[in-house]
């Protein structure tokens, strides 16, 4: 017998089963690198944030706050509970020291700091 559309859905594993990914925007301004990401239903003390001068890793973890009974048919299964993590290669060199981490109304804000990088190059004479 064929399983109908919903019920493929639900039965899909969308994530790995001991961990979830972010989804994530990351934006280049002239001075910063800006990631984003819809993180809705945990708190600042869920989240572990680790960076370094071009790589920038979030990690936490997402209770479920509801509990179904064993009676209960689920028909769709999108929204992860558990652990997650993401790991961003950033597009250049930031400084992590001055690093900031926003939560607001379920969007976690982190902004890097660009390093800034010489233009110009020296040149040394060898003919003396």
């Amino acid at each position: 017998m064929e399983q109908n559309y919903l019920t493929q859905l639900a039965e899909q594993n969308w994530f790995s089963e001991t961990e979830g990914q972010l989804s994530v925007d990351v934006v280049e301004t002239d001075d910063a690198i800006i990631v984003r990401s819809a993180i809705a239903g945990i708190s600042v003390e869920d989240i572990d944030i680790a960076v370094t001068t071009d790589t920038l890793t979030i990690r936490g973890t997402r209770e479920h706050g509801c509990e179904e009974s064993s009676r209960d048919q689920i028909h769709v299964h999108e929204c992860y509970w558990g652990a997650f993590s993401r790991s961003i290669v950033l597009p250049c060199h930031i400084l992590p020291d001055e690093a900031d981490a926003t939560l607001k109304n379920g969007i976690l804000t982190v902004t890097l700091k660009k390093v800034e990088m010489r233009s110009n190059v020296s040149v040394i004479n060898l003919d003396s």
